[in-house]
C-alpha cells in the first residue's frame, strides 16, 4: 500500500469512533433518554439513514484503498478513486442530518441536495477504480 493510501486509511480509521458515538447517541435517544427525538418518526428515519450511510461509506472507503494502488490508473485518477467514498461519507450523511435539524421537521430542507454530489463522487470513484482494476487485470 502506498504512503498516500496508508495516510488516508489512518485518517479514516480515526474518524470511525465519531460514527460509533453517533450510534450510541441514537441508541440513547431511542431508549427514551432524549425528549423530542422519538416523537418525530421522519427525523428518526433521516438520522438513522445518515448514520448508516456514514458507517457504510467509511468501511467502503477502507476497502477501496486496498485496491487503489493495484489499479492501472494515473496518479490523479488514483486520488479520484481514493477520495470519492470519503467525500460521500461526509456529504450524504450531512444531507440527511442537516435537512432535518428542526425537531418538528416533517420534510427535508434543501440541504438534502448535498446527497447528490456525494452520490456522484462515490459513483465516479467506484467506476474509476473498477476500470483501473480491469485494465490492470488485462496486463500480462
Amino acid at each position: 500500500m502506498s504512503r498516500e493510501s496508508r495516510l488516508l486509511a489512518g485518517v479514516l480509521l480515526v474518524t470511525i469512533p465519531s460514527v460509533m458515538f453517533g450510534g450510541m447517541t441514537l441508541l440513547s435517544m431511542l431508549a427514551g433518554r432524549a425528549t423530542g427525538y422519538v416523537d418525530n418518526p421522519f427525523r428518526q428515519d433521516m438520522w438513522r439513514a445518515g448514520h448508516a450511510h456514514a458507517g457504510v461509506y467509511l468501511i467502503l472507503s477502507l476497502v477501496m484503498l486496498r485496491y487503489v494502488d493495484e489499479a492501472a490508473l494515473g496518479a490523479g485518477w488514483k486520488w479520484v478513486a481514493r477520495l470519492g467514498a470519503p467525500v460521500a461519507a461526509i456529504l450524504v450523511p450531512a444531507a440527511f442530518f442537516l435537512s432535518t435539524l428542526s425537531p418538528t421537521a416533517s420534510a427535508p430542507t434543501a440541504l438534502l441536495g448535498l446527497a447528490y454530489p456525494g452520490a456522484a463522487a462515490l459513483a465516479i470513484a467506484v467506476l474509476t477504480l473498477g476500470v483501473g482494476l480491469i485494465r490492470a487485470a488485462r496486463r500480462p
